[in-house]
C-alpha cells in the first residue's frame, strides 16, 4: 500500500501487442508511476564456485518480448536498474594490469560489455563509492577492490537507458580460499513518456520546423496535440509537385484535413461547438488509406470521406515537412505541437526547436491546461516539459492527488500531532514549515474527515490548546454528531449538536466543520448545511496538540469527556485536514519527519474508499454503552443497553411464536389424516420435512455470509 499497487493487466507500449500478464507490476507514488519489468532472479543470490571454473556466469531471462521490453526502455523517460554486489576477499573490478575482474553485459540482444557499477557512470571502470570519493580504501575505486576480510558492499542504480536492460554477469574473483559474494539484479523499473510531452512552442506566424519528406504513399496515420488562442494556423504540410497533404485550424471551431493524390484536392472538416482556441491541449487525429480518409478532433464524432472509386491513389510528395507552418510562410502556426506521431514514428520536436530560431522546445503553461486534473486542494507544478500535482497541502495522495489516505484503529490507537511551543515558534519561527505555526492563534478553523464505525459514543477528533482550550468532534449515545468548543478556560464548553442520526452505522461519512469567530457551519454527508453561533468568539490560542484515537493524558478535561477519550475509537478515519494539516496523511506516510507521536496499532487501508465495503460488521466491534457514566445529554449510558435488549428479546419472541405455531398446525393437519394411508402419510411427512430443510439451510449461509468479513484484492 503507501499508495504502491501491483497486479495483473496487459499494456501495449508500440502496437505490436500487449505484454505477458504477471509479469509487469505498477507502483504509484505521488510524482511518477513506475513500470517494473521483473526477470527470473531479483534476490539477493549468494555465489557458488564450482571446481576447476575461474568465472561465474549468471544470465537475466526478462519475461517480455523483446521487442516490447526494448520499447519500454526507448521511450520511457527514466529508466534504473539496482546492481548490487556484497564481497569479502572477492574483488570486483580494478586489477593491476587494468582489466575487471568482473563485468556485466546490458543493452539491445545479448548486451554489450559495461565495466562501471550501479550508481557510477559509463565506461568509468568504477562503482559509486569511487564516484563519490568515499570508499573503504582511498586507493580503490570499489569497495570489494579493497580485498578485505570483512564484508563490504558495493551497490547503485544503473540508469544509462542505452545499458539497460542488464542481460548478464560475469564475476571473476570467487575461486579464491575465504572468497565469498553475493548479487543482486534488481527489475527494470521505468517512468514517464519521453514522447508524450515532446513538445514545440511556436511564437511567430512565420516560424516552423522540417523534417524529411513524409513517405505516406498508401497510408498516412497522422495524431498530435495542440494548444493556441489563435484563430487559424496550419498545423503541418508536405508538398510534391502536385500532391500534397496539410492540417490546419482553419477557424476558433474548426479543423481542416486535405490532401490530394491526383483526383484533386479532397477535403475532411470537423467542425466543434466549442472554441479550440482556449489555450487548452485539443488531440487531433487523421488517417488516409486508398478507400477513405477520416478526421476526429478530441472525442468529437469522427468525419470520414471516401476515396474516388476510379483514380489515384499513391501520394507523391518530394519537399521537405512543414511542421507549424508552410513553405509560403503564410497561415503559420502560433501556439503548442506535442505528441507528434506519423506512421507510428514520433517526431523529436524538441531537438529540431532547440536550433530553430523562432521555436523553443518544450510548451509553457502546462497547468492552464491539465491544473484542473490536481484534486483535493492539489497544487499544480510547472515543469519543463510536463507538470505534477504537489499533494503535501491536501488530506490526499496519488499522482492526482486522488487517493484517500485511510487507517484502521483499534481502542488503543493513538496519533498525536504535536503543535510548536509559542516560546519555540518566536525563536525558530523563520526555520520551520508553516503547518506546524501558522495555525496557534486562529479565529476560526476548517476541519474535515471520513469515517466509518459502528462505536457510540466515539471521540473523532480531539485537539487542545495550552491554557485548557479544546475542540472535539464526537459521535454522542444517540448516533449524533456532536461538536465541543471551549475557546475560553473560563467558562464551560459550548455543545453543538447536528440533526442527522445513524452515523455509527458502519457506514463511510464525510464531515466538514467551518468556524469564523462566533459562526459554526456543520454538513454531514450531502445533508443540508447547519448553522450555529457560539457565545463567545474568542480565538483558539496556543494550540498544544491534535489527537486522533485514544486521548492518553485526559486529567484536565471534563470527566464525561476524560472518559470518552481514554477508551479510544475503534473503526475507520479517512482524509484528515485541520487547516493545512493532515495529521493521519504524516502518520502513515511521512512518520520521521513530522511533529507525530504513533502508540497503539495503527494499520494503513482503503477502508475510507467509498467503493469498500464495511470492513468492520463482522468483528467484535467494542461498543461503549455497557460503560456507566454520562456522555452528550447526560443519560446512563446503560439505559442504551436496555434498550436495545428490549428490541431484540422481542423480536426473538416473535420468531419463536411464529415457529411454533406452525409446527402446531402442521402436527394437527397429519394427525387427520386417513390411518389406511398412514405408510404413505409418514412419507407425506418425510416428503414435506425435505422440503423445508433445503430452505432452511440456505438461509443460514446467507446469515452467515452477511457477518463473514469480505477481502477485496485489487
Amino acid at each position: 500500500h503507501n499508495g504502491n499497487t501491483s497486479g495483473y493487466f496487459y499494456i501495449d507500449v508500440d502496437g505490436s501487442g500487449p505484454i505477458k500478464p504477471q509479469l509487469v507490476f505498477c507502483n504509484m507514488t505521488d510524482v511518477n508511476t513506475w513500470m517494473e519489468i521483473q526477470h527470473n532472479n531479483t534476490e539477493l543470490t549468494k555465489v557458488r564456485s564450482s571446481p576447476g571454473v575461474n568465472q561465474h556466469l549468471v544470465h537475466f531471462d526478462y519475461m517480455s518480448e523483446e521487442e516490447q521490453l526494448l520499447s519500454i526502455v526507448d521511450q520511457s523517460e527514466h529508466c534504473q536498474q539496482e546492481l548490487s554486489y556484497h564481497c569479502r576477499k572477492s574483488r570486483l573490478l580494478n586489477t593491476q594490469e587494468g582489466s575487471p575482474f568482473s563485468w556485466w553485459l546490458g543493452g539491445p540482444g545479448s548486451g554489450r560489455v559495461q565495466t562501471y557499477w550501479g550508481g557510477a557512470h559509463p565506461d568509468s571502470q568504477q562503482c559509486s563509492c569511487g564516484l563519490q570519493g568515499d570508499c573503504v580504501d582511498p586507493q580503490h575505486y570499489c569497495n570489494c577492490d579493497a580485498d578485505r576480510l570483512e564484508w563490504s558492499e558495493d551497490s547503485g542504480l544503473l540508469t544509462h537507458k542505452a545499458s539497460l536492460p542488464v542481460r548478464s554477469l560475469v564475476l571473476g574473483d570467487v575461486q579464491r580460499p575465504g572468497s565469498e559474494a553475493a548479487y543482486r539484479v534488481g527489475p527494470l523499473r521505468c517512468h514517464g513518456d519521453r514522447n508524450f510531452w515532446n513538445a514545440a512552442f511556436f511564437n511567430k506566424e512565420t516560424s516552423y520546423l522540417h523534417f524529411p519528406t513524409f513517405h505516406g504513399e498508401l497510408s498516412a496515420d497522422i495524431s498530435f496535440f495542440f494548444k493556441t488562442t489563435t484563430s487559424f494556423g496550419v498545423f503541418l504540410e508536405n508538398l510534391g509537385i502536385k500532391d500534397f497533404i496539410r492540417i490546419e485550424l482553419s477557424s476558433p471551431t474548426q479543423v481542416v484535413f486535405s490532401f490530394d493524390v491526383g483526383n484533386g484536392p479532397l477535403e475532411v472538416r470537423v467542425d466543434s461547438s466549442v472554441r479550440l482556441n482556449d489555450n487548452r491541449w485539443h488531440r487531433v487525429r487523421a488517417e488516409r488509406n486508398v478507400k477513405e480518409a477520416s478526421l476526429r478532433v478530441d472525442e468529437l464524432p469522427v468525419a470520414t470521406q471516401e476515396a474516388p472509386a476510379d483514380g489515384h491513389i499513391h501520394l507523391q510528395l518530394n519537399s521537405q515537412l512543414f511542421i507549424g507552418g508552410t513553405a509560403s510562410r503564410q497561415r503559420g502556426f502560433r501556439g503548442c505541437i506535442r505528441s507528434l506521431q506519423l506512421n507510428g514514428v514520433t517526431l523529436d520536436l524538441e531537438e529540431r526547436a532547440k536550433i530553430t530560431p523562432g521555436v523553443r522546445p518544450g510548451c509553457p503553461g502546462h497547468c492552464s491546461s491539465y491544473g484542473s486534473l490536481c484534486q483535493n486542494q492539489g497544487r499544480c507544478v510547472e515543469k519543463p516539459n510536463s507538470f505534477h500535482c504537489d499533494c503535501s497541502s491536501s488530506a490526499y495522495t496519488g499522482v492526482f492527488c486522488q487517493t484517500e489516505v485511510s487507517a484502521s484503529f483499534k481502542s488503543g490507537t493513538s496519533i498525536v500531532y504535536v503543535f510548536k511551543e509559542p516560546y519555540e515558534l518566536s525563536r525558530n519561527r523563520s526555520d520551520l514549515p508553516s503547518s506546524i505555526y501558522s495555525d496557534t492563534i486562529i479565529g476560526g478553523e476548517n476541519v474535515s474527515l471520513s469515517f466509518r464505525t459502528t462505536q457510540s459514543p466515539a471521540l473523532l477528533l480531539f485537539i487542545r490548546s495550552h491554557y485548557r482550550g479544546y475542540l472535539a468532534l464526537l459521535i454522542n449515545q444517540h448516533d449524533e454528531l456532536e461538536l465541543r468548543y471551549k475557546l475560553d478556560s473560563s467558562i464551560e464548553a459550548e455543545v453543538l449538536r447536528s440533526s442527522v442520526r445513524g452515523l455509527a452505522n458502519g457506514h463511510l461519512h464525510t464531515v466538514t466543520v467551518r468556524r469564523r469567530m462566533d459562526s459554526v457551519s456543520v454538513q454531514v454527508d450531502h445533508n443540508n448545511r447547519e448553522e450555529f453561533n457560539l457565545t463567545s468568539d474568542g480565538e483558539f490560542s496556543s494550540m498544544e496538540s491534535l489527537v486522533l484515537g485514544q486521548v492518553q493524558d485526559a486529567d484536565d478535561l471534563d470527566p464525561d469527556l476524560a472518559r470518552l477519550g481514554s477508551l479510544g475509537f475503534t473503526g475507520c478515519l479517512s482524509v484528515v485536514q485541520f487547516n493545512s494539516i493532515s495529521p493521519l496523511k504524516a502518520a502513515l506516510l511521512h512518520p520521521s519527519t513530522s511533529p507525530v507521536v504513533i502508540s497503539g496499532p495503527l494499520v494503513q487501508s482503503s477502508c475510507g474508499s467509498s467503493a469498500s465495503a464495511n470492513p468492520y460488521a463482522a468483528e467484535n466491534t467494542h461498543h461503549l454503552s455497557d460503560r456507566a457514566g454520562s456522555v452528550g445529554s447526560g443519560q446512563p449510558l446503560v439505559n442504551a443497553m436496555k434498550t436495545d435488549s428490549a428490541l431484540i428479546g422481542g423480536v426473538i419472541a416473535v420468531v419463536i411464536f411464529v415457529i411454533v405455531t406452525t409446527l402446531a398446525i402442521t402436527a394437527r393437519f397429519l394427525y387427520r389424516r386417513k390411518e389406511t394411508y398412514q405408510t404413505q402419510e409418514v412419507k407425506g411427512v418425510k416428503q414435506e420435512d425435505s422440503q423445508d430443510f433445503p430452505y432452511n439451510s440456505q438461509a443460514d449461509p446467507q446469515n452467515v455470509s452477511r457477518e463473514s468479513p469480505k477481502e477485496f484484492f485489487i
